[in-house]
């Protein structure tokens, strides 16, 4: 699949020559491709209050967003142009989670979610530029897509959304079903829906420095404790009273000079940091656990894979899944390792796995599932 996928680029000649570089656009990758889900279920999901969802409509007046959960009666309007765009499809489909492991010569810690987006004809979000790359990919119908790598990036005052003020495009193609499109960061594109059309945005994270460094704080605050307490024993009487003294300036800061942190710091911090899923997931255990015994059955006969929400990523000291920090010794776990890299495991591998408890507490936490054949 890779080859089509990429246009018949291997993943390192796309990562050395396009990757945050250029654009790319690639005809037939996934030949015959015509989505992964019916309208109607797209539509039932942006009117679902645990999913995040937003409807752009363009009407005399100017650009119009609503977030969801969306009211059935505009996703029937027919007046005017619009969109509906869809977020964390594959953290409910097991299909788009599936699209989504078509990238996976990307790392994990890399790839966000993907988004779908249903639009009538002449729909569009207008244009506009990404912090992150993506990859936009045909489902039904065609879309317009024209792109710039122009510098002028100012917005549209007062519009709701950062619809750029002068876009001034260089490039233009329409995308047939299967075909796809390639974005580094801050390319301006906008894509117009040419009849019904459906398109699927695979997502990068890219975290800015100050979201890392908020988080870091924050995952510090809970791993510090400071020794000493502020005194002044040699205080004299004050003659300003308002006045903050240098005194008690200097201080401070060396009670604050205290607070250090290392590389194997970051490191735990990142590893937290990537797998914590998004604050909208929940996971759900089993109504009715299966035994130990008949999930090792089930697991034996058809294999397991990780539930779609959740994130297993490995580093060079430790596993972290869902934000939490995995026992050192998973990393001698070759199946749990397995399990990170592949998001499933095969029935032989199961049958002979080295800590089949492992497995079923996992399943119990509903971060792992027997595949569906074994249901």
């Amino acid at each position: 699949m890779i080859s089509t996928l990429l246009g018949g680029l291997t993943p390192q000649q796309f990562l050395t020559d396009y990757w945050q570089k250029k654009p790319l656009l690639i005809r037939q990758a996934l030949p015959d491709f015509k989505g992964i889900m019916s309208h109607d279920a797209l539509l039932a999901m942006a009117q679902d209050e645990d999913v995040e969802s937003r409807l752009v409509r363009r009407g005399r007046d100017g650009w119009e967003v609503r977030s969801g959960p969306q009211r059935a009666a505009d996703l029937r309007r027919k007046r005017d142009p619009w969109t509906v765009l869809v977020q964390g499809v594959n953290l409910s489909v097991e299909a788009g989670d599936a699209l989504m492991r078509c990238f996976n010569f990307i790392p994990q810690a890399r790839l966000d979610d993907l988004m779908v987006s249903y639009a009538t004809d002449g729909g569009g979000v207008g244009p506009h530029f990404d912090n992150y790359d993506v990859f936009l990919l045909q489902g039904t119908g065609q879309r317009r897509w024209r792109i710039s790598d122009q510098q002028d990036r100012r917005f549209v005052e007062d519009a709701p959304l950062r619809i750029l003020a002068d876009f001034q495009p260089t490039e233009e193609w329409v995308l047939e079903p299967g075909d796809m499109l390639y974005l580094p960061p801050h390319w301006a594109h906008d894509g117009v829906a040419v009849g019904e059309c459906t398109t699927y945005s695979i997502g990068f994270r890219a975290p800015t420095a100050q979201e890392l460094a908020e988080g870091f704080l924050d995952w510090l605050q809970q791993r510090i404790a400071l020794e000493g307490i502020y005194s002044d024993p040699d205080l004299q009487p004050a003659t300003e009273p308002a006045r903050i003294e240098a005194g008690m300036i200097e201080q401070i800061a060396r009670m604050l000079e205290q607070i250090r942190w290392n590389k194997d710091m970051v490191a735990d911090f990142v590893g937290s940091y990537l797998s914590e899923p998004k604050a909208h997931v929940f996971f759900d255990p089993p109504d009715s656990p299966m035994s130990p015994k008949r999930f090792a059955e089930a697991i034996a006969k058809n294999g397991c894979r990780l539930d779609p929400r959740a994130q297993l990523l490995v580093s060079a000291n430790a596993l972290y899944l869902n934000g939490e920090r995995v026992d050192e010794s998973a990393l001698e776990d070759r199946d749990l390792l397995a399990l990170a890299n592949n998001r499933s495991l095969p029935a032989e591998r199961c049958k002979n796995a080295t800590n089949p408890e492992g497995l079923y507490e996992l399943y119990l936490d509903g971060f792992l599932h027997p595949d569906a054949r074994s249901q």
